[in-house]
């Protein structure tokens, strides 16, 4: 079976590859001319040597050249257009696979990434992104590995067993019989070997993947394991990941270096029996010197090369079980897509409804239960509740980032899901609690993703979310550069810069999720009076923890355990008794005013 599963991944990448077939055989035809000419001058030697000793009585003279001399000009012409043609095929299958070996690795990796973008996040909660990072990285660089010589190797291997056997039962059956006997050996214990090394290998890239994942979770969370002090803690567990990496490499060693000597001696005594029985035949006069000589040397030029076999088939072995894991990832269906007949809407007004929306996580009970609200276009609604009561994961419906187990969501009268995702996402623009900024400059993450930055517009937005006095005060004003993931700013900074990058798109609907809950108080009171200007003819949802921010929403919705349980503007929930007004109690010291 695990035989069978690299065969299949070679016919999985074959199919894969199909726009490159023609590179491939070419470069599969460059390979078995360049090993036919490689084995040539062998023959030659033997045919030299039988021009030597038989001279007027030679196989040159039976094909009408009976002068020695001249027989020995026509195979020097002969060798000299054999080598100069094998140099020139060893060039060109060198250019061809190697050349085939990057766009292929290139097409794979970015493939690959582009179907992880589509994925939804669903996919993400159950795989970690490191071992993403390894498939993308790792196992496709080692089927380029595989292709920049592997593959030749394993071709030639080939070309040599038939050219070679095919000469030996020309000039003697007996012999070539008898130089055969060790390859059913070496084929045997190869597929012995691939047979152990294939589980080995697959665990191998399977704890690449685990390495990769501490690592960056590591890199990424460095800031915490320091405050923490367990630098030590953590390189503990990276060096025990490691270990097990390393584990697994010595088990597959172990097994491929058991395969070469075993190799070794069924070559030895294959040559021993060409050259002793040759040698015998020779003798008795049944076989001519030179035949005898060519034949002892094609004796190594077929069975040394199978030396390399093992290593061959160990490369093979770990270029399938990436290939497996690339392709296993390529095949990934993409649970949240476009519908066939999916409509682009230029325009959108905001309105949102949801009818009886319900949502569970894979790996929980529900999150949202039968909800149905209506949001009119150009309205401020707001969502609050205590942790876990479903209110950003309605904002990752709205968004598609996941899809509802139960109802629909309209938008302008329109199930989201007939909208293309594009569409659907370009007219909204999302603050999430957690800032993502890219490496590059200010203005870059502001107008990320637009081709024609309008340096009026990225300053208005920055100024509307307050980030531009803090931008005014840098030396490099919007060209600063703000770091990986925005290091060198504050948590208020990189807040008010992710809000000015939705307000940036020029949005139908903006969405808040907890957008405020990074800065401080005065950027909080910049924000809420700009607020009414950001919302200005666009629907603006907000979620979020401190009330002082939606006292001036339209209508407020109160969710706990996945379902509304109040709703109404700021006043009239304060004047409810319910779990709105006591979150305001809490937040403003026991008060009960309208106003922040």
């Amino acid at each position: 079976m695990h035989q069978q599963s690299s065969f299949r991944a070679v016919r999985d990448l074959y199919k894969y590859a199909e726009k490159y077939r023609q590179r491939i055989v070419a470069a599969s035809v460059c390979s078995i001319v360049n090993k036919f000419l490689d084995i040539l001058p062998e023959v030659l030697i033997g045919i030299a040597i039988d021009v030597v000793i038989r001279q007027q009585h030679s196989f040159i003279a039976s094909l009408g050249i009976t002068d020695p001399y001249q027989q020995l000009l026509l195979l020097g012409g002969i060798t000299f257009l054999v080598w100069a043609g094998e140099s020139l095929f060893e060039y060109l299958y060198l250019v061809l696979w190697r050349n085939l070996a990057q766009d292929l690795q290139h097409d794979a990796r970015i493939d690959a990434y582009a179907r992880v973008q589509h994925f939804d996040l669903g996919y993400f909660d159950k795989n970690n992104t490191g071992n993403l990072i390894a498939i993308m990285n790792d196992d496709v660089n080692q089927l380029e590995r595989f292709l920049n010589g592997g593959a030749n190797s394993i071709i030639q291997v080939f070309t040599t067993v038939i050219v070679i056997g095919a000469i030996f039962f020309f000039l003697s059956p007996l012999i070539a019989l008898i130089a055969f006997t060790p390859i059913p050996v070496i084929i045997i214990g190869a597929f012995y070997f691939q047979r152990r090394a294939q589980p080995l290998y697959r665990q191998v890239r399977e704890k690449v993947g685990l390495l990769s994942s501490r690592l960056a979770a590591n890199l990424g969370g460095i800031k915490t394991i320091k405050s923490f002090t367990t630098e030590d803690f953590e390189l503990e567990n990276v060096s025990r990941d490691s270990r097990d990496y390393v584990a697994a490499n010595r088990e597959a060693i172990r097994i491929s270096s058991a395969f070469i000597p075993i190799i070794r001696m069924a070559i030895l005594a294959g040559f021993m029996a060409t050259l002793l029985v040759g040698g015998w035949l020779t003798l008795n006069g049944r076989l001519q010197v030179g035949s005898y000589g060519a034949l002892v040397y094609l004796t190594q030029r077929l069975l040394w090369p199978l030396t390399d076999l093992a290593q061959v088939v160990d490369l093979f072995e770990r270029a399938m079980a990436s290939t497996h894991r690339i392709l296993e990832l390529l095949a990934t269906p993409i649970l949240i897509r476009d519908r066939k007949d999916a409509i682009t809407k230029s325009k959108i007004y905001g309105e949102l409804i949801f009818e009886n929306v319900s949502f569970s996580y894979a790996t929980g009970g529900p999150v949202i239960e039968g909800l149905t609200i209506e949001i009119p276009a150009g309205s401020t609604v707001a969502f609050v509740g205590p942790t876990g009561s479903g209110k950003s994961t309605l904002i990752k419906l709205i968004m598609r980032f996941y899809a509802p187990s139960e109802g629909r969501i309209l938008l302008d009268n329109t199930d989201i899901r007939d909208l293309t995702i594009q569409s659907l996402r370009h007219h909204i623009g999302l603050v999430a609690q957690d800032t993502y900024l890219f490496p590059g400059s200010i203005i870059e993450n502001i107008a990320y993703g637009s081709d024609n930055v309008d340096l009026q517009a990225v300053t208005a937005a920055a100024d509307a979310a307050g980030a531009l006095e803090f931008i005014q005060r840098m030396p490099e004003g919007m060209n600063t550069v703000v770091g990986e993931r925005g290091q060198r700013l504050s948590g208020g900074q990189r807040q008010r810069l992710s809000i000015a990058r939705a307000i940036f798109r020029n949005p139908s609907i903006l969405i808040l999720d907890e957008a405020t809950s990074s800065v401080d108080n005065e950027t909080e009171v910049l924000i809420q009076k700009s607020l009414d200007a950001i919302s200005a003819g666009r629907t603006t949802l907000i979620v979020a923890h401190r009330l002082s921010t939606i006292v001036n929403a339209d209508i407020v919705y109160v969710m706990e355990h996945g379902k509304i349980t109040a709703a109404g503007s700021h006043s009239e929930l304060l004047n409810q008794d319910g779990l709105y007004r006591n979150l305001w109690r809490v937040q403003t010291g026991g008060s009960d005013h309208t106003t922040a």
